[in-house]
């Protein structure tokens, strides 16, 4: 899968869908650096654990819930797909959107051929956060992440095989997809991404990039 991945990069422009919510406010104009308001509960992370790249934390269900992104938090969904798994990451994405005051917007991947275009159609927004749904957007990730370390990523449902410090994910035994041409773990279960768990996730993720808790997966068995 790499030979045409990198034979896709080289294209000009991406067919990809971008759409928004909330304010629509110039993201070219700077803004505040994001914070975590509020903060994590006991048992999120073992204070005694090593957390480099690769890591697994395994929180206390509900210790993320205290923390909220700070105001005009600025976050992309890069998605493709339209697997009950992916749309029900999507839903709980937007409503953790909704419910906070997020500016999201979306950036859709139809075609294979439009994987990396997308990804690089992501950055160009310059967002706090790229929120990655979609096992199909794996590979590519790993690929283009390593080479743009000052952006960071946030996989839910899935995870890269090698992590570099600016991507963090959210999985669990159901979900656990790693790409590298190895498919779906033979634990994978579409009815693991309930709207329970996929809520979960979002949340999760996102309390741990905003206290610099990155590159490390969190394992959400139990939420």
């Amino acid at each position: 899968m790499r030979s045409p991945l990198r034979a896709v990069a080289t294209l000009a422009a991406a067919a990809a869908l971008v759409t928004g919510c909330s304010s629509g406010d110039d993201w070219s104009r700077p803004h505040p650096e994001p914070s975590p308001v509020g903060t994590l509960g006991r048992g999120f992370v073992d204070p005694s654990a090593s957390l480099a790249p690769e890591a697994t934390a395994t929180p206390r269900p509900g210790s993320w819930t205290g923390v909220h992104p700070s105001e005009d938090y600025r976050v992309v969904l890069l998605t493709t797909g339209d697997d009950r798994p992916t749309k029900a990451l999507v839903t709980a994405v937007e409503g953790w959107a909704e419910e906070e005051g997020v500016d999201l917007r979306t950036v859709v991947a139809d075609t294979p051929h439009d994987y990396i275009p997308s990804i690089s159609k992501a950055m160009e927004m310059r967002p706090d956060l790229i929120v990655s749904a979609g096992n199909d957007l794996i590979d590519p990730l790993a690929m283009v992440t390593p080479n743009h370390l000052s952006q960071p990523f946030l996989v839910v449902g899935a995870e890269l095989a090698e992590p570099t410090d600016n991507v963090t994910a959210v999985d669990w035994s159901g979900a656990s997809f790693r790409g590298e041409g190895l498919g779906a773990s033979s634990a994978y279960d579409p009815d693991s991404f309930t709207a329970e768990r996929c809520a979960a996730a979002i949340r999760a993720g996102v309390a741990a990039v905003l206290n610099d808790l990155t590159g490390i997966v969190i394992w959400l068995d139990k939420v």
